[in-house]
């Protein structure tokens, strides 16, 4: 009983927090810059993707940690399992896990000192947090379609060719580490049917997807229009079926375990995500507007699309820690003040995956030159993807 008034108290001040987000008199207040802008930042933050963007994901998040198996994933992990499965499964295991810098570690040593290859092991190391589903879908909807595309397609190529670099320079040491057996996991016993789990998911995305339809622009054609125009009704359809297979094909417990799943994805991050956004617009403001860091310096720093401005956004990133999802504000900010396309995609491939106590952790697991190793190609590669990136995508 205690355990639930103590949640219940919890959901209230998120509901209360969120509500004054929303509500918040910001042509009122008699201040300007800094402060009002991290105000109007966060109020903005509130009104466009906490109902209609953070929700559904967290539920998608949500559904993912309580119906799919991570054994299912990391089974394929193994030294006998095919390279191109195990490369395959462990670069976009972020989807399916949807873990941060920190949450991957444990998975990571486990899988590693239980006989996992050192190629696929670094490979989810890096894909883990890179391509966590919220992030993914926020930095579309935040920074844009390229960048979130750049994102996704960048850290999935990043993973395998870290992993397969990782295992080359390695090659010798991992020849000679004896595994005797390989990973084991118990099979997953969910006796329901492939197709149903799947429609399942497609419900939610189709739900994420249409509530968050961007406005048509004068160039799209005239059935975007009608489908934008009907977006409400198309969303409706999916959140019925969505609450009819809740209803039909899970059981009372499935359905409790799910909201529970979600709602601990939404006490870890809306608080880091709202503290991220004050942070972001009290130091750099708004796009087009000055927080305490005036855009001159950032200019100067990460402006355009250099090599150095990408090595600095990389090397920034990597010993950064980043809270899920925080990142997204504080780069909408950098880039308000002048952050070119280059360094912003730098950052975002290297932050989000590194960090300093990130590193502390991995050279504990596998020593202080592969962790060395590790961070210079996440860095080197990032500053490279960014030097490209911002080469050709204006």
């Amino acid at each position: 009983m205690y355990k639930k008034m103590k949640e219940s108290k919890k959901f209230l001040f998120i509901i209360a927090v969120f509500l004054g987000c929303f509500y918040l008199p910001i042509k009122l207040i008699p201040f300007r810059n800094p402060v009002f802008e991290a105000l109007a930042l966060v109020r903005w933050y509130a009104r466009e993707h906490v109902l209609l963007c953070l929700l559904p994901a967290f539920f998608i998040a949500g559904a993912v940690s309580v119906f799919i198996s991570q054994a299912s994933v990391i089974k394929y992990f193994g030294t006998k399992a095919n390279k191109a499965l195990a490369y395959g499964v462990a670069s976009v295991s972020g989807t399916i896990l949807a873990v941060c810098s920190c949450t991957v570690l444990p998975l990571f040593s486990g899988i590693y000192k239980r006989g996992a290859g050192l190629g696929p092991a670094t490979t989810f190391l890096y894909s883990g947090p890179a391509i966590n589903v919220l992030a993914i879908i926020l930095t579309a909807r935040v920074l844009g379609w390229k960048l979130g595309l750049a994102r996704a397609v960048g850290a999935v190529l990043f993973s395998i060719a870290i992993g397969i670099l990782m295992h080359l320079i390695f090659l010798k040491e991992e020849r000679a580490r004896h595994v005797d057996g390989d990973l084991q996991f118990s099979e997953d016993n969910n006796e329901r049917p492939l197709w149903k789990t799947a429609l399942y998911f497609a419900s939610m995305v189709g739900v994420l997807v249409f509530a968050n339809l961007p406005q048509p622009t004068g160039q799209d054609t005239a059935f975007w229009t009608f489908v934008f125009n009907s977006k409400w009704i198309i969303t409706g359809i999916f959140l019925t079926a969505l609450m009819m297979m809740s209803v039909r094909w899970f059981s009372k417990s499935d359905r409790k375990s799910w909201v529970n799943a979600s709602w601990d994805f939404a006490k870890q991050i809306l608080p880091l995500l709202l503290a991220g956004v004050v942070i972001a617009g009290l130091l750099l403001g708004r796009p087009g507007h000055e927080g305490f860091i005036p855009s001159a310096i950032i200019n100067n720093v990460v402006g355009g699309n250099s090599f150095s401005a990408n090595f600095f956004a990389s090397i920034a990133g990597a010993f950064m820690y980043f809270a899920t999802l925080t990142e997204i504000p504080i780069l909408q900010g950098l880039i308000g003040s002048g952050m070119g396309n280059g360094p912003a995609l730098a950052l975002l491939l290297a932050g989000p995956a590194l960090s300093l106590p990130n590193m502390l952790v991995i050279r504990s697991v596998i020593g202080t030159k592969k962790t060395v190793v590790y961070v210079s190609l996440v860095v080197v590669m990032a500053t490279m993807s960014g030097v490209l990136f911002g080469t050709f995508v204006r």
